[in-house]
């Protein structure tokens, strides 16, 4: 009998044995490629309507080929483990097949069960105890082998199986894995979201029944996947190199405990960045948001002094701060940016024919976006950009930023609309408002504590002229001081351009120019409006810069914002404005329409044909190509189509006139002039694109002012060097180059168009060639029309004594001065009679000293210089 029930034993366990294929290492923490054809049909089918970011999938490609992959999510999920398995392989991306702390058998194939069920009843038969993935040494052996794992930061209760029972903590297990390894483990987070909505800091009824948005309960996301699926996605985030972090100085005296605790600490703080770059952060209600702001140590200190100084009750200068906060925030609300994006996007389809976008950059900003807070800022050229931008960020997966609005702005109804997409309203000007300075403050500062994206418009308003403006540094400023106080590690600022064919507030910025007031936004404009829908204005422009890092941003130049004295600060934050103003400026678009409204004004003739016009776009287009300019689409596609459609736009305008005397004349034959009355807005669109030529003007007229033909670029300095000076209220300069390097640039763009030859035998001299001196002259004349508006005002200065007139007055006598030279051919620009010029000319000749008939030297020095440039042009 014992012979027989030994061979029996003997041949169960050889039946074992082969079932279980000589080992035990069968669990249920690993879910096989093969799953049976239903299992996979059916996962396939109810995970097909989630999205995953085909931006972010070659992050997962490109990983070194030798790196050991490990998946990680928030929140311990069998609905995540089997999506990413089911759509991760489907779409041939490497996709996990182990489950760190994982128990998957619901899905697992029939033949599978029943191995992993006789290979735990086998190894528990011989060892009286259960089989352990960790200790046997199974999952580091098929993570080697190239499987990938999925392991979870957060489970119920899995802070009571670590410290309580003592169960392998997978983190802990990884970095010791790492540690016996010359390969590195990559651990790359995983996000899954079920909608774009932020989450309150105060949860509602449904979240407490069925769970929140970012840790769903099974009905919610059931009912998420059939009613909705497309609301749900899924983002990657930047893969941790855990080889480097266990390297880390900081990590390397640390127990494996408290570097277990740094990676959790670290991955969770990624992956709720993440989270928060994508749908915001968590939203307090307005009176939470309040309480913080003013019960906050910083505030509620300079209230006592305040209320100390000017002898005022406290209550009562808290009662005063309260109302100011009430007039400055925003009340995010995103059921009304949702029904506002729908709004927004049969708007854009019924008066354009399209936007632009630069994807490639905004995927570095939406990247940037996961390590700190975004400061955007846009140019400012209509109404439309705060709208367009909140727009395309939420169609891309971003949080609508909170954005700086004027004051104006505010009025019933659009104001309540506005502060729920977003906005926050500021004032004109602190002057004589200290309470309220510092109580918006406070309020820039909560915005960036609570990790908020801010827009706001670096140039203040919206740009009359066409061009950018200086820059205002006062709520820069605010954001620096706010960094300073530790109200975030980082900002990322983002220059952004927002062009358009055509601007639709064509008509008030023409009557603000020439000196109209400026008519108060109100419900009663809105309905004015309405007219502006039957048109077309053809296409948008949306051009991103690189982002750039406020950290980074210092520590290229070796500063410390926190040794910095006031005037160090203040020095920094003119750099950084300049910086932006420039970075916007170098990836404007440059249209057809800009294109050829320079061509028309910088026209020799009143008259000109197309073949005259022609010439004059070839040769601003090959210098634009020399700098590597942005061309728009059509231009780049059929330059002749474009133009040709540019032309009739403005021919349907009243821009510009035919005047050729016979119907039946051929195209070469017609000739255009341009509507003297229309000339203010054509140098609004030629103002679009000056600043890529700018350098090349000031270059030109300092040639043609040195009255040779053959010239040193030595030779050019001074001329360049005044005229930057001269314009310095006009256009911004870059702070990295010098004169000389953008002398040397434009010379090269010259000789690139046969403008200029290198000297055969001298270096560093140039002769000037036949066609070279008219190509010089429609660069130069970018300026004429500055040239006038400064010539104008002059001449005020020198008719009438210091003191004698107050500014308003003399504005006024300004244009009546400018209007009479105009109507006696004294100047030849309608455009030179523009307020804006007229204002940043009185800002120049006082700041060098001009303030009346009694600086005659000075004013004569600058009227001779004005006369000779104008009359080189």
């Amino acid at each position: 009998m014992i012979s027989l029930w030994s061979q029996l034993k003997i041949k169960i366990q050889d039946w074992v044995n082969a079932a279980l294929r000589g080992t035990h290492d069968h669990y249920s923490c690993y879910l096989p490629k093969n799953l049976g054809m239903i299992s996979e049909q059916i996962l396939k089918l109810f995970f097909s309507g989630i999205r995953l970011n085909k931006d972010q999938t070659p992050i997962l490609s490109n990983l070194p080929e030798n790196a050991v992959i490990v998946y990680t999510n928030q929140y311990k999920s069998y609905f995540e483990f089997l999506f990413y398995h089911t759509r991760y392989k489907a779409d041939k991306l490497p996709f996990p097949e182990i489950g760190l702390d994982y128990q998957s058998i619901a899905w697992q194939p029939v033949s599978r069960i029943f191995q992993m069920l006789l290979a735990h009843i086998d190894y528990f038969r011989q060892n009286r105890k259960w089989p352990d993935p960790y200790k046997s040494g199974y999952i580091q052996k098929e993570l080697i082998s190239g499987r990938i794992a999925l392991v979870s930061l957060l489970e119920k209760k899995g802070g009571h199986r670590r410290f309580v029972k003592a169960r392998v903590d997978p983190i802990r297990y990884l970095i010791d894995m790492q540690r016996s390894l010359d390969r590195p483990i990559y651990i790359i987070p995983q996000i899954m979201f079920f909608g774009k909505k932020p989450h309150h800091s105060t949860p509602s009824v449904l979240d407490i029944i069925f769970g929140s948005k970012e840790m769903p309960g099974s009905i919610r996301r059931l009912v998420a996947m059939f009613k909705n699926p497309g609301t749900v996605f899924v983002e990657i985030s930047e893969p941790v190199n855990l080889q480097n972090f266990v390297r880390r100085a900081e990590n390397g005296n640390l127990g494996i405990e408290h570097v277990s605790f740094s990676l959790r600490r670290h991955l969770m703080a990624q992956i709720n960045r993440h989270r928060q770059s994508i749908i915001g952060p968590v939203l307090k209600s307005r009176e939470e948001l309040k309480e913080n702001i003013l019960t906050s140590d910083r505030l509620r200190k300079y209230m006592e002094q305040y209320s100390k100084k000017r002898d005022i009750p406290i209550y009562k200068v808290h009662k005063k701060a309260d109302a100011y906060l009430e007039e400055i925030a925003a009340k995010y609300n995103i059921s009304i940016i949702k029904t506002a994006s729908v709004l927004v996007s049969w708007l854009l389809n019924s008066l354009f024919e399209g936007i632009s976008i630069n994807d490639d950059v905004l995927k570095k900003v939406k990247s940037m976006s996961h390590k700190a807070p975004l400061i955007l800022i846009p140019c400012h050229k209509s109404h439309l950009d705060y709208i367009i931008l909140s727009y395309v960020l939420h169609k891309n997966d971003m949080p609508c930023p909170m954005i700086a609005a004027g004051k104006n702005l505010s009025f019933w109804p659009m104001g309540a609309l506005f502060r729920s997409a977003g906005a926050f309203f500021i004032r004109r000007t602190f002057r004589g408002a200290v309470l309220y300075a510092k109580v918006f403050s406070e309020y820039i500062h909560q915005l960036l504590a609570e990790g908020f994206n801010i827009e706001f418009f670096i140039e203040g308003g919206r740009s009359r002229t066409g061009k950018l403006t200086l820059p205002k540094l006062g709520l820069l400023t605010l954001l620096i001081n706010a960094f300073k106080q530790g109200a975030c590690d980082d900002m990322i600022f983002v220059p952004i351009y927002i062009g358009y064919d055509r601007v639709m507030e064509e008509s008030s910025y023409l009557h603000e120019i020439e000196g109209g007031q400026k008519e108060a936004e109100s419900l009663w404009q809105v309905f004015k409006a309405r007219k502006l829908l039957h048109r077309r204005y053809g296409r948008i422009y949306i051009k991103f810069n690189d982002p750039i890092s406020f950290n980074a941003l210092l520590s290229r130049n070796n500063l410390s914002i926190h040794q910095m004295s006031a005037k160090e600060q203040n020095a920094v934050c003119r750099d950084l404005g300049c910086r932006l103003i420039n970075a916007i400026n170098s990836v404007t678009v440059v249209t057809p329409f800009g294109l050829l409204a320079s061509a028309l004004l910088n026209s020799p003739k009143n008259r000109f044909s197309r073949e005259q016009l022609k010439f004059q776009i070839d040769t601003y287009i090959t210098f634009l190509y020399s700098r590597n300019v942005i061309i728009a689409d059509t231009l780049v596609m059929d330059q002749e189509t474009a133009i040709e459609h540019a032309i009739e736009s403005f021919a349907q305008r009243k821009f510009i006139e035919q005047i050729s005397p016979h119907k039946d004349d051929t195209a070469a034959d017609i000739f255009f002039k341009v509507n003297e009355s229309k000339r203010p807005l054509i140098e609004y669109y030629k103002n679009n694109c000056i600043a890529f030529f700018v350098p090349a003007a000031f270059t030109a007229l300092a040639i043609i002012e040195k009255d040779a033909f053959q010239f040193s670029s030595a030779d050019l300095l001074p001329g360049y060097n005044f005229l930057k000076k001269l314009f310095q209220n006009e256009f911004t300069y870059h702070p990295d180059q010098s004169p000389e390097t953008v002398i040397r640039k434009a010379i090269k763009a010259f000789i690139d168009d046969a403008v200029l030859m290198p000297h055969p035998t001298m270096p560093d001299t140039y002769n000037l060639t036949s066609v070279g001196f008219r190509k010089l002259k429609i660069f130069g004349t970018f300026l004429k029309t500055y040239f006038e508006s400064y010539w104008i005002v002059l001449n005020i200065y020198r008719q009438y004594p210091r003191n004698s007139i107050d500014s308003k007055d003399r504005m006024k006598k300004i244009q009546a001065k400018g209007n009479r030279y105009y109507k006696r051919n004294e100047i030849e620009r309608k455009e030179a009679l523009s307020t804006v010029n007229f204002q940043n000319a009185i800002d120049f000749f006082t700041s060098i000293g001009i303030k009346g008939a009694e600086d005659k030297e000075k004013i004569e020095y600058y009227l001779t210089a004005f006369e000779t440039y104008l009359n080189c042009l």
